[in-house]
């Protein structure tokens, strides 16, 4: 089993919980600034974002991995064209909440390819956008709506099908930006119904949204614009996080 596997696996089956960093190309000018990453107790960094090719991908990938020691760096990719062999694994997407071919496998049959020939660990994911309703960046790129955070039956039934499609990860989204994240009863069924590795992001911007997420069922959240804006939330949700871990179950 891979590194990035197995640490996903091992959040889910030790009732742990785990932080990931998500930094987007467009977004962050100056890795090197974050120094401090490699002993921040974060368990994963993704990288990635909604603009479908970024000449500064490549080169982000290389700096995060220069401040990330013996954190993984895994591509959370917005497009087939999001790659890097420099990165330690991918989460090799499909949004099975939206019904266009592109996003549900044209872009995975592009890329696949690239990816055999790259020496990455490859996480076959089921990606579900749900939220509130608000339409972000990340559905307009993908051009499909949202699953809602009030049809439980209908996240049910699409996580289901991820699950026997043989998708291994699954990543619950409320997309970047938005007001409110993935609800906590969205995360209660859909890690009822899977049982497998949960992550979720999108929305957390706050502490008790954090704590919602991982009370629900989140083995890993996924924290971006937030740390943006905020640095010292990351710290703060890394504090949530250690204290979860500190309960006997």
């Amino acid at each position: 089993m891979k590194r990035v596997s197995r640490l996903l696996k091992g959040l889910a089956k030790k009732r742990r919980k785990g932080v990931a960093w998500l930094v987007d190309p467009e977004k962050v000018d100056d890795i090197s600034q974050f120094a401090w990453v490699a002993k921040s107790g974060l368990d994963l960094i993704l990288v990635g974002g909604s603009v479908s090719a970024s000449p500064a991908f490549e080169d982000t990938v290389l700096q995060l991995k220069k401040v990330a020691g013996d954190i993984p760096v895994c591509i959370f990719p917005g497009s087939g064209l999001q790659l890097s062999d420099s990165a330690d694994a991918i989460l090799f997407m499909s949004l099975i909440s939206g019904r266009n071919p592109e996003f549900l496998i044209s872009h995975q049959v592009l890329a696949a390819p690239e990816v055999a020939r790259m020496n990455l660990e490859v996480l076959p994911t089921a990606y579900l956008l749900v939220n509130q309703g608000e339409l972000l960046s990340v559905h307009a790129v993908s051009q499909t709506l949202p699953l809602s955070n009030d049809d439980l039956e209908l996240v049910r039934a699409t996580a289901l099908a991820g699950k026997f499609l043989g998708m291994r990860f699954f990543y619950l989204d409320a997309g970047s930006g938005a007001a409110a994240p993935v609800s906590a009863k969205v995360i209660e069924v859909v890690k009822d119904a899977v049982a497998s590795p949960l992550i979720v992001g999108g929305g957390l911007s706050s502490g008790d949204k954090v704590k919602n997420a991982f009370e629900a069922g989140a083995d890993l959240v996924v924290i971006g614009n937030a740390a943006e804006k905020d640095p010292d939330f990351l710290a703060e949700v890394l504090d949530i996080k250690q204290s979860y871990n500190l309960i006997e179950y």
